[in-house]
């Protein structure tokens, strides 16, 4: 591509507006322009970028066997209606009525309309199993757009789906979907992890993330330093102690704390440690009732892990004061699993404590020396807490290290929760019908465009890897405009390396060394090609890749190019 005739607008100011380097980089490199909240234009650069990946998703989901379909991005009411999901997607749904007053949404997601095509056409198990994917528009209305594509309104996503007689077809096909993306993380070139995960409101059971890992990743992760184990913070396994919990040392005793409430008061106040105390949260039980949730001192509950526990209400809900004060007849803050009248579950951490501090349910008061078992009944246990930086992994293999993430792809094995809604049959080898267990699998086109740029940057742009950049080298020829070496050397090279396949481009608009370099580092092009009468007297180009120091000298041939390229 000759710059002359493509549509590149750079800038050097930082525009003001934009929170991280992605962002930052995409607008100054002439990538993306903003629209409106969460709405961007992709200029032809951009565009290029975002056409390599898709090419890299296609081969790879092809190679795997699924099938491209495109399905309407605008969704009848009713297909959302009948799996539940019309009121659960709330306000990020875009919702609206055509001429008819009927109701419509600009499809978030398309689990309802591939349900909707599959049970249209499918019939009988011979016909099973099948993948279908699509690479299409997506528009989920954020309540606050923000870090550019990286979490824009609309955006271009792979989604496909696969449908199968039994559970057991469909963790084949997970696990064939799971290489498949492992492929497409390796050809993109980043430092990635496959990451345990929860479902959300997609549902399902088995779910895996790819992170891309970042340091401004909105995703924190825990990730083994030593073992393969890594989980997103909200998904991470805390198993409990494999050591017995230590007999009880002391007696029990009551303290007056006055106006000591939260843990790290009482800590203080009473010289413990925050890991020898126990709170306990009060949250709204599954049958209206109340429930209680006893945690060690220096733990947070993880709502995630919660709401799963058959005792506790979903959505998770603290109880109101007042309640707590009917119930415990004292304030928030003096709670403790003594002579507790409600339902107790213990995270293992706080089960595994002995002569422990915790509130004594009597305002301004604790207790200090308490003993499950011996001062309050052995409670329900399970894992209920979020794991700790330095916590065992739960694999066996080293302890937990913290990481941020960007997540590029999920997968999930759905199960039957959207195909029983969507009453999605066929018959089996028996005559008999069969509800279809069904996988989802997704990618973020654009945003793994920026997730990229967040992990691959320097001071002075983007640093694509090969497989993505825009264009694979550009030639800088020097004084092209009043030399006729130049110009021809750059030329015959630009014709070679296009003929070769390879993607180029050739800055012939005339600028300066300084800003033809400036704009190649920008927009992050991998290699480049100077060429100038000084080099050419010496039969000689000059080659630097964008992540070297230093440029270097190579013979003034198509074929030391091409070598450098590793075409």
């Amino acid at each position: 591509m000759r710059l002359s005739k493509f549509s590149l607008h750079t800038t050097k100011e930082t525009p003001a507006d934009a929170e991280v380097v992605s962002h930052q980089l995409m607008l100054r490199a002439g990538y993306i322009r903003k629209l409106g909240a969460g709405l961007y234009t992709w200029l032809p650069i951009g565009l290029r970028t975002l056409q390599r990946i898709e090419t890299i998703v296609r081969e790879e989901l092809d190679r795997a066997g699924a099938l491209e379909l495109l399905m309407p991005s605008v969704h009848p009411a009713e297909l959302w209606q009948q799996s539940g999901r019309w009121q659960v997607m709330g306000d990020e749904m875009l919702r609206f009525k055509d001429r008819h007053d009927n109701d419509f949404a600009y499809g978030p997601t398309h689990e309802e309309v591939i349900c909707h095509h599959v049970r249209q056409d499918f019939r009988s198990y011979r016909q099973l199993p099948v993948n279908f994917y699509q690479i299409q528009t997506k528009f989920r209305d954020e309540r606050r757009p923000r870090f550019g594509v990286m979490r824009s309104r609309e955006f271009i996503m792979k989604d496909a789906y696969s449908f199968h007689l039994d559970a057991s077809d469909l963790a084949r096909e997970y696990e064939n979907m799971r290489s498949a993306y492992t492929r497409i993380f390796d050809r993109l070139g980043v430092d990635y992890r496959i990451v345990q995960a929860d479902s959300g409101n997609i549902g399902g059971s088995r779910s895996e993330e790819f992170h891309i890992l970042a340091g401004s990743g909105e995703d924190l992760l825990a990730v083994s330093d030593t073992g393969p184990y890594a989980a997103n913070v909200e998904a991470a396994v805390c198993l409990p102690s494999s050591s017995a919990r230590p007999a009880a040392g002391a007696a029990m005793e009551l303290v007056s704390t006055p106006g000591q409430k939260t843990c790290e008061q009482v800590s203080k106040f009473m010289n413990v440690a925050l890991d020898a105390k126990v709170k306990l949260l009060v949250v709204k039980g599954a049958d209206g009732g109340l429930v209680g949730i006893a945690l060690r001192g220096d733990h947070q509950l993880n709502e995630v892990k919660a709401i799963k526990h058959p005792l506790i209400a979903d959505p998770l809900q603290l109880a109101a004061p007042e309640d707590v004060q009917q119930a415990f007849n004292c304030e928030v803050g003096y709670l403790g699993p003594v002579n507790c009248p409600i339902p107790l579950i213990a995270d293992h951490a706080a089960a595994a404590l002995a002569d422990f501090v915790c509130g004594a349910n009597q305002n301004d008061h604790h207790l200090k020396g308490v003993n499950w078992g011996r001062d309050c009944a052995e409670p329900q246990t399970a894992d209920l807490r979020m794991v700790c930086e330095g916590d065992a992994s739960p694999d066996g293999n080293g302890s937990i290290r913290f990481y941020r993430g960007i997540e590029g792809g999920h997968i999930f094995q759905l199960g039957r929760k959207y195909t029983e809604a969507m009453d999605v049959k066929v018959l089996d080898e028996s005559g008999q019908s069969v509800t279809l267990e069904m996988g989802c699998y997704g990618i973020g086109i654009t945003r793994l465009a920026a997730a990229v740029i967040e992990q691959s940057y320097d001071a002075n742009g983007i640093i694509w890897p090969d497989a993505i950049a825009p264009f694979q080298v550009i030639i800088c020829p020097i004084g092209m405009d009043k030399s006729d070496a130049v110009r021809a050397a750059a030329e015959s090279l630009y014709t070679d390396l296009s003929a070769a396949g390879i993607s180029v481009a050739l800055d012939d608009r005339g600028n300066r060394p300084g800003a033809m370099f400036a704009d190649a580092d920008l927009i992050g092009i991998p290699h480049r090609i100077v060429i100038g009468d000084k080099g050419l007297a010496q039969q000689q180009y000059e080659y630097k890749h964008r992540r070297a120091e230093k440029a270097e000298m190579i013979p003034a041939s198509t074929a030391a190019v091409v070598e450098k390229l590793g075409a």
